[in-house]
């Protein structure tokens, strides 16, 4: 499989899979509506694929963004609640509360800035303790779910006032579709055009080389993985305006999803390669997909099986390529 051929297969197999849709169910799938709300729906996807894009190009994966996520929406949504006026007792039983504006902007922030420093801790204990990224990220992800449960007891947080990053909308289009194209244009741009993106690369493509050649290969690593926390945290308040509530079930699996998206959009398991318009063809292809079988009605459950089976023969495809460029 050449170079061309493997950039043109995600974009080829989405067009394929909205044939698809659109010759078994025509009515609903290509109602307005319904491309609408899947559009939009992905760009909680997107913009953690994105965070994602990097970390597997270095060669590495986070297991605990579905996790994290549910976390820091958890923490994000507590800050909001308690600048708006709210009891600790009244927040625990769900009482409604009248954020304010500022409140709401600040909780957004704690949201994304708590990502962050899950993703630094990821970063450190990869880097400082030598750690697989594997390992260190199965276990963060209990921690992080561990934490989302304790916090109100496995209940979660009501934020009915907080629904400007679903229903908001700027020149007719939604805030969270802005989010995700500023999100993908910014991490493009990086990887491309800026000495971080290079450095992933490089990070990738041979750690110790990138090591002889001058480049902190700890440092980048830390970078690369708090700019996943920060990604995750953005997209935990999406997710937490869309449902109104922060649930500490929020995500789960949901890293799945996103591995498939990066890794179906072009980015090698092994490091080294990867694209953020391939991560974006990648997460549309999974967000369709996942809408297709819904509407002809196949369970959630056999939609994972289904994932599964693509993640595998992705990875079979990138590997097949590696021989032949090899041979």
């Amino acid at each position: 499989m050449n170079r061309f051929a493997k950039q043109l297969l995600p974009f080829s197999s989405l067009i394929f899979i909205i044939s698809l849709w659109t010759f078994l169910v025509p009515d609903t799938f290509l109602s307005f509506q319904n491309i609408s709300n899947v559009i939009t729906r992905s760009s909680v996807n997107g913009i953690m694929a994105a965070g994602m894009t990097f970390v597997i190009i270095t060669s590495g994966i986070d297991l605990s963004v579905g996790s994290m996520l549910a976390m820091t929406g958890m923490i994000g949504s507590i800050v909001m609640l308690l600048l708006g006026g709210g009891s600790w007792a009244g927040i625990l039983t769900g009482e409604f509360v009248p954020m304010g504006v500022g409140a709401m902007l600040v909780g957004t922030l704690a949201g994304i800035l708590v990502g962050g420093v899950c993703g630094l801790f990821n970063g450190l204990c990869i880097t400082r303790l030598k750690l697989a990224p594997f390992i260190v990220t199965l276990g963060s992800m209990s921690i992080f779910r561990g934490i989302s449960y304790i916090m109100n007891d496995g209940k979660p947080f009501a934020i009915s006032a907080y629904t400007y990053l679903d229903t908001g909308k700027l020149l007719g289009i939604p805030v969270s579709i802005w989010l995700l194209a500023i999100v993908m244009l910014g991490c493009g741009f990086m990887l491309k055009y800026t000495k971080f993106g290079r450095y992933v690369y490089a990070i990738g493509s041979n750690s110790a080389t990138a090591f002889h050649a001058g480049i902190d290969v700890k440092k980048i690593l830390v970078m690369a993985y708090t700019l996943m926390g920060l990604l995750t945290g953005l997209a935990a308040m999406i997710y937490s305006s869309r449902s109104s509530s922060a649930q500490p079930s929020a995500g789960l699996s949901l890293e799945l999803d996103i591995v498939a998206a990066v890794i179906i959009g072009g980015c090698s398991p092994s490091g080294g390669k990867g694209t953020m318009t391939g991560t974006l063809i990648g997460t549309l292809l999974i967000s369709f997909l996942r809408n297709g079988l819904t509407l002809l009605g196949v369970s959630t459950n056999l939609q994972l099986v289904v994932i599964g089976f693509i993640i595998i023969f992705a990875v079979t495809a990138d590997q097949l390529a590696a021989k032949t460029r090899n041979n």
